[in-house]
């Protein structure tokens, strides 16, 4: 990645999580209730999956809710470990009373086996008109996508306040497979992202 592109990502990182941060509490919450609700009824295949997700961090949309849901259907929930430096996440299974440590940033980490994800809801600082996400910076869900065979279904989970017109992609960058915020569920086709409404079957599908 070149300089002029990395300097702007680090002070578009610096300008949208101030934006996601300033969000006063009661709109945060209406903004997650909202966004689980299309989750969780947007996505219920993912009740019969192992769902890898996160412990909402610096004012993220909080997935605890949607993750509870599934696991009352049948999901087993997983969250992520900060192995080391250039090294992909390691999912640990998590449950509400899983014995738990302090990760990186004290983030929780669950001291249980190790699982493999089949679908992971991904957090954005910001996300683009072709479905790419900008994070923290580390690269971790990059290169835990890189070496994931199969491909998990992949849910980036955000507020509308989070969409910008594009991330500058690079080649180590993997688009998601769908975009979820308080507007919708938006599909990535082709390059771009297509809403989708809400089924009356059995959800929308990965491809």
């Amino acid at each position: 990645m070149d300089d002029d592109v990395r300097q702007w990502r680090k002070a578009k990182r610096a300008e949208m999580l101030a934006l996601r941060e300033a969000l006063p509490q009661e709109r945060r919450r209406a903004l997650n209730e909202a966004i689980t609700r299309l989750v969780t009824e947007g996505f219920p295949q993912l009740e019969a999956m192992t769902v890898g997700f996160y412990w909402p961090y610096r004012g993220e949309f909080d997935p605890r809710l949607a993750i509870l849901h599934f696991r009352r259907a049948g999901a087993r929930a997983a969250l992520p470990e900060v192995v080391r430096k250039g090294a992909p996440l390691r999912f640990h299974h998590w449950w509400p009373s899983a014995p738990m440590t302090k990760g990186v940033y004290d983030i929780p980490v669950p001291e249980t086996e190790v699982v493999t994800p089949q679908a992971l809801l991904i957090p954005p600082i910001a996300f683009d008109a072709s479905g790419y996400r900008l994070g923290y910076g580390g690269g971790f869900f990059d290169r835990t996508l890189a070496a994931m065979s199969p491909q998990p279904l992949k849910i980036g989970v955000a507020f509308e306040l989070s969409r910008i017109p594009t991330i500058r992609p690079q080649p180590h960058d993997i688009p998601m497979d769908y975009i979820v915020t308080e507007a919708g569920i938006h599909r990535v086709n082709g390059g771009r992202l297509e809403p989708v409404e809400l089924p009356r079957g059995p959800g929308v599908q990965q491809g």
